[in-house]
């Protein structure tokens, strides 16, 4: 693998800075999980779109730039180290968008995309159900066939975005008389809108209302909103969440950033007597690092041809668990002051610590737990025997 940047990489690194330094909001802006914040954030979504950076690896046509992969790791990098808002439109620019990019049908192409990079449509995932969260198969919530389309019945639970998003897409069970708990599933995108969608934020451990249950009552949605086959959704979702696990969920930007900053922190609060804190720093460090150069190669096997298939499974287990040592170690760090909510005026770093901290915590449990990810790792990677499902 050749790590060197052509000078026209670098120049489009060189680009994407200059646009972030001239753009980015001097004062971070209020947290995404609420009214306030989310309406500022779906305006910065429009701010990156106008500047032609809210999708850099789409095509043109829907509002991107058509970069090679190796160019949105530049940009990620670029994007963190700026420390630029956290990304309202996540779910539908890294999880919908690559889904309908191999499932999706030219006209939803069209009509989905480029309202989902100007921030127009802030999308929510709608999977976990009560009693099918990482054992996704098991859901029950259906899609019945009617005239021209689906009439969507059932109760989604975690639906990060959900509280304030405008549309949702998720599994449903639309034949139930399939053979197994993996087929009969069919992939829909709905409004959270239209009759028969009732949505109740749940608090996070800070109380903001950072995911929501939905609940279905013969809520309609269209053939056009099918993505793939119906009764093949299981096939699509697996895309959808090797995107999820694999790169484009968290890119290695976020992590060299966050040890760059804390290697700073150290430096400027540490005791340097106090060799178990600076041995953590540094493994923050190797790690962040490790994770970067695994993500480049990753994007050659990518442009190759390859797929991320089980192998995403190790990059979920990695990253979630160095974002919460990581944020630990910082808060460590920092003593009392660190646990200062973010409208403190004394709060370091505007509170920024604590907040990663606490979205840290969920990183082993959404994107399927690491639980799942270890049984994948087990059986497909190392050949093992079937574990405990």
């Amino acid at each position: 693998m050749d790590l060197g940047l052509t000078a026209a990489d670098a120049e489009f690194r060189r680009e994407a800075r200059d646009w972030l330094a001239a753009h980015v909001p001097a004062e971070p802006l209020p947290s995404l999980e609420t009214a306030e914040g989310f309406a500022a954030h779906r305006e910065w979504e429009r701010e990156l779109y106008t500047g032609r950076w809210s999708a850099v690896t789409w095509p043109e046509a829907y509002g991107g730039r058509g970069a090679s992969l190796l160019r949105w790791l530049l940009f990620e990098e670029e994007y963190y180290a700026a420390r630029a808002p956290g990304r309202v439109s996540q779910n539908g620019v890294s999880l919908l968008a690559p889904t309908l990019f191999e499932h999706g049908t030219q006209e939803q192409l069209a009509r989905v995309l480029p309202a989902m990079a100007s921030g127009a449509t802030i999308w929510a995932q709608a999977w976990s159900e009560p009693g099918a969260g990482s054992d996704l198969a098991a859901l029950r919530s259906s899609a019945v066939r009617t005239d021209g389309g689906w009439l969507l019945r059932g109760h989604k639970t975690w639906s990060s975005r959900a509280a304030f998003a405008d549309r949702a897409f998720g599994l449903f069970r639309s034949h139930p008389g399939a053979d197994r708990p993996h087929n009969g599933l069919t992939y829909l995108m709905f409004d959270l809108a239209a009759p028969g969608v009732t949505v109740r934020p749940i608090g996070r451990l800070d109380g903001k209302p950072a995911f929501a249950e939905l609940f279905l009552e013969d809520v309609f949605v269209p053939d056009a909103d099918v993505i793939g086959e119906p009764g093949q959704g299981w096939r699509v979702a697996m895309s959808t969440a090797g995107n999820e696990r694999g790169l484009t969920l968290r890119s290695p930007g976020r992590f060299t950033a966050a040890a760059g900053r804390l290697a700073a922190l150290w430096r400027a609060t540490a005791d340097p007597a106090d060799t178990a804190l600076r041995d953590r720093v540094a493994d923050a460090l190797i790690g962040a690092r490790a994770y970067q150069l695994a993500a480049y190669a990753g994007v050659a096997r990518l442009t190759e041809g390859g797929t991320p298939g089980a192998a995403a499974s190790l990059t979920k287990v990695f990253w979630s668990e160095l974002d919460i040592a990581l944020h630990e170690t910082a808060l460590d760090l920092l003593g009392p002051r660190g646990e200062l909510a973010a409208t403190a005026t004394e709060a370091p770093d505007h509170g920024s610590w604590a907040d990663g901290w606490i979205f840290a915590l969920a990183g082993p449990v959404y994107a399927g737990t690491n639980e799942i990810q270890r049984d994948i790792i087990a059986e497909r990677l190392l050949g093992l025997p079937k574990g405990r499902r």
